[in-house]
């Protein structure tokens, strides 16, 4: 039986993102180049975002290319792009049908125009759905994006628009790119790292973290259900104690 099954679906984590690692370990295990563990990783991505989608999930954040991996071999870097772009447009008519929303958060001033504006193309075409919000995090990184939070919170000083003392940490998460979007409530990573590389710093002070050894090819929508299973099985305290926590439920 499958553990989608087990899901409590009254208590879902209204916004997962994920880290998805180890495609390059994937195809180094398999004799494969490293641009093939990219591919695989493609089908990885559909596969989780249909689960995330059937299992009532209403943001997935997936960090899809950092600011770091600018630094990668060039070859590497354009076949990634290249792949992104590619699998997002074949991918659209089925984030259409199944009522997915594409959008996107990064520096995008770094990004190829073609890839820029091919990206924008998908966006544009599913921004009628309602259902799954599928956020890809694309030439992005958490210090890039509090560096820009920072900025425009100065400027806004500067101009006498804003003060000092005004500022709160709701100032802070209007300013960064994911103000249109609620906190992430569960970070999963796979490939067995302990870290969170960069990836929405401030937004994830209160997330639940799941890390698996299971690289990202391989991981199931099963995978995703035990994640999410696990999740539920914590009790989100908020600096609170436990039995704050159970007199205020």
């Amino acid at each position: 039986m499958s553990l989608y099954n087990e899901i409590d679906f009254t208590r879902l984590p209204e916004h997962i993102a994920i880290i998805m690692d180890g495609n390059g370990r994937w195809a180094k295990a398999r004799g494969l180049q490293r641009h093939e563990g990219h591919v695989e990783g493609v089908t990885s991505v559909r596969r989780i975002t249909e689960a995330a989608s059937e299992a009532g999930i209403k943001y997935l954040t997936l960090y899809t290319f950092s600011t770091e991996n600018w630094n990668r071999p060039k070859e590497e870097v354009d076949a990634l792009m290249n792949l992104v772009v590619i699998a997002i447009e074949r991918e659209t008519a089925d984030l259409i049908k199944n009522n997915v929303r594409l959008t996107m958060i990064g520096d995008f001033s770094r990004m190829p125009q073609f890839a820029y504006d091919r990206l924008n193309k998908c966006i544009d075409d599913t921004s009628h759905c309602s259902g799954l919000t599928l956020i890809l995090a694309i030439s992005y990184s958490s210090r890039w994006e509090i560096t820009e939070a920072t900025r425009k919170i100065a400027q806004k000083v500067a101009a006498g628009e804003l003060t000092p003392e005004a500022i709160t940490p709701d100032t802070i998460s209007n300013n960064l790119a994911t103000a249109a979007y609620p906190d992430p409530d569960l970070l999963i990573r796979t490939g067995g790292d302990f870290r969170i590389s960069n990836f929405l710093l401030w937004q994830l002070a209160y997330a639940e973290i799941y890390v698996t050894s299971t690289f990202w090819p391989d991981f199931s929508k099963e995978d995703f259900y035990r994640a999410i299973i696990q999740y539920q099985s914590r009790e989100r305290r908020f600096g609170l104690t436990g039995e704050q926590v159970q007199e205020n439920k």
